[in-house]
């Protein structure tokens, strides 16, 4: 069978599924593809023995207007959850115990986390002349506006989390683009982020609080309202799929299952990983794609516990860091039964611990068993509790997160290139544009109103 449509999508995970829904909404008429069975990505939410936990991410943050709008479009489907007051306590492990992270002055000179020398610095901070190597790592940059103990215990924990890697090797103009044009426009972090809070702003943009936040019963609710609104008919899952050049159109080779067939497109939209894309598109060299399959990426275990019962210290933060001067085996700990409501009972717990990473790439390579007994040993020493767990359920991710660092510029031409080479053919997803659940989203949005004004 040969099909024609106006654009196929290859993935179907955030960025996939939020672009279909756009161009669908758009009157376009869009295949998805994706090679699992699963849709949604690596979003997924289980319900077992009493608890709702995610695979995959565990949240997102509100950082733009496009999340907010795509959770007000899809209002009637799917409801935004925005996480506990208590998610604004984020611990830091030091010196054997959890120290809270200052949120108001008082607290901020008060805190052990930081030397009293990078405490009086940051007085300092707004006067500092703003870099010039546009290469600069995030550690060196740190270390040259803040101090290295705001590097060893905020920023260095906080990649930990966030990326699972290392900022001596991220690059901020890639990884934290933000940042980076804090000092770039205004001169200084504190200076920019004072300005920033003046500009003004739209009804849209005031609701991105930059607020953790889920969908009301679990993330997968959003997957199914997005696959609602662009229609299962438009998805196909389990299915192999070759892509060729046939100028001036795309012709997608599908193979499932249930037979195979052909999709004519005039657009063709990757949200795949950059290991996968030789995979997929034969008419490009391998040589062409090298600087995009050559993407490094942080292997990451991730281990949700459960307890009906929890007799460990009270759970009141959105979860702890371990810092890498403290040479714990995790990276960190997510207390996601506190954040959101009907996640456990009323008197248990449940937990996400991380482990492995850019650092640790031994982690990857252990068994259940022995991912199990660190697991235990953290929380036993971390958070005070010997019981042993009702619910284990241990995740593995090879490809987790995609490092930008000092090679993302030639990652990010080569993409430009291609697109360039290939009219109607668009490389998106985490390997461009941001990692987060929000940086999803508003890739897709963007993208998909390129597509409409273009046509």
């Amino acid at each position: 069978m040969n099909t024609r449509k106006d654009i196929v999508i290859i993935g179907s995970g955030l960025t996939g599924l939020t672009l279909a829904y756009y161009l669908t909404k758009a009157g376009k008429s869009v295949l998805v593809i994706d090679k699992n069975k699963h849709i949604g990505g690596v979003i997924q939410t289980i319900k077992k023995d009493g608890f709702t936990f995610e695979i995959g991410p565990n949240t997102g943050t509100l950082s733009n207007a496009e999340t907010v709008q795509l959770f007000e479009d899809l209002k009637n489907d799917v409801t935004l959850e925005i996480a506990n007051p208590q998610a604004n306590n984020r611990w830091i492990w030091k010196d054997n115990k959890w120290n809270s992270l200052p949120s108001n002055p008082i607290a901020f000179f008060k805190t052990p986390l930081f030397s009293r020398k990078d405490k009086l610095g940051i007085l300092s901070e707004p006067f500092k002349p703003k870099g010039t190597n546009p290469n600069e790592t995030l550690a060196d940059m740190v270390r040259r506006r803040l101090g290295s103990s705001f590097l060893n215990y905020a920023v260095n924990p906080f990649i930990s989390g966030i990326y699972a890697g290392n900022p001596e090797t991220l690059i901020p103009k890639y990884a934290l683009p933000k940042l980076y044009n804090l000092e770039q426009k205004y001169g200084s972090f504190i200076k920019g982020g004072f300005k920033k809070k003046k500009e003004p702003k739209t009804d849209l943009q005031k609701k991105a609080t930059g607020k953790v936040f889920s969908a009301e019963g679990g993330l997968s609710n959003l997957v199914k309202a997005l696959v609602k609104a662009i229609g299962e008919e438009n998805i196909i899952s389990e299915a192999n799929v070759n892509i060729d050049y046939q100028k001036p159109e795309y012709v997608s080779t599908i193979v499932t299952p249930n037979g195979s067939q052909t999709i004519s497109s005039q657009r063709v939209i990757s949200t795949i990983g950059g290991y996968a894309l030789s995979k997929v598109f034969s008419f490009i060299s391998d040589k062409n794609l090298k600087p995009i399959n050559d993407t490094k990426y942080a292997q990451v275990c991730q281990v949700i516990v459960g307890y009906k019962k929890w007799q460990g210290i009270p759970l009141n933060a959105f979860g702890g860091l371990n810092p890498t001067i403290e040479k714990r085996d995790a990276l960190g700990i997510l207390f996601t039964g506190s954040l959101f409501k009907g996640r456990k009972s009323e008197e248990g717990a449940l937990l996400s611990v991380f482990m492995g990473g850019v650092r640790r790439p031994d982690i990857f390579e252990m068994t259940d068993d022995e991912l199990t007994s660190i697991v235990k040993k953290e929380i036993r020493e971390t958070l005070k509790s010997s019981e042993n767990p009702d619910l284990i359920h241990i995740n593995r991710y090879k490809h987790a997160i995609p490092q930008y660092e000092i090679t993302s510029k030639h990652r990010f031409e080569t993409i430009k290139e291609l697109e360039k080479l290939y009219p109607g053919l668009i490389i998106a997803g985490n390997i461009r544009d941001g990692i987060g659940m929000a940086d999803r989203i508003k890739q897709a949005k963007d993208i998909a109103i390129q597509i409409i004004e273009n046509s």
